[in-house]
């Protein structure tokens, strides 16, 4: 993973988790080649381990190959809840989850 090739490393991204895909506001460009070039994705690989998901690859220069970053992102449900977890040092860090009732308990007003 290469530190020059960010503007910040692991930024704060709240609740939002990609699957797949590069968040390209953080990206300064390619500290190997020093080009600012579209952000390949490569060894790509899903894993399903007690019933969570973790979906890791690399985020690679089109132009040279060298690997910005490592992307890893986590799907389970746990109890009632989908959860939902994202760390790369170019996408950056989130958390989220999402009841899978029709209305997340959390989310209610209390009665009194």
């Amino acid at each position: 993973m290469c530190n020059g090739c960010v503007h910040k490393q692991y930024p704060d991204r709240g609740n939002t988790c990609l699957e797949n895909g590069s968040y390209l506001m953080n990206y300064q460009g390619c500290a190997n080649c020093h080009q600012r070039d579209f952000v390949l994705i490569s060894n790509k690989n899903t894993e399903d381990e007690d019933g969570e998901e973790i979906v890791t690859y690399d985020h690679v220069c089109k132009n040279c190959d060298h690997v910005i970053a490592r992307h890893e992102y986590t799907f389970s449900v746990v109890d009632e809840y989908q959860e939902y977890t994202m760390l790369c040092l170019l996408c950056g860090k989130a958390e989220d989850s999402i009841s899978v009732l029709p209305d997340d308990p959390r989310q209610s007003a209390p009665l009194f």
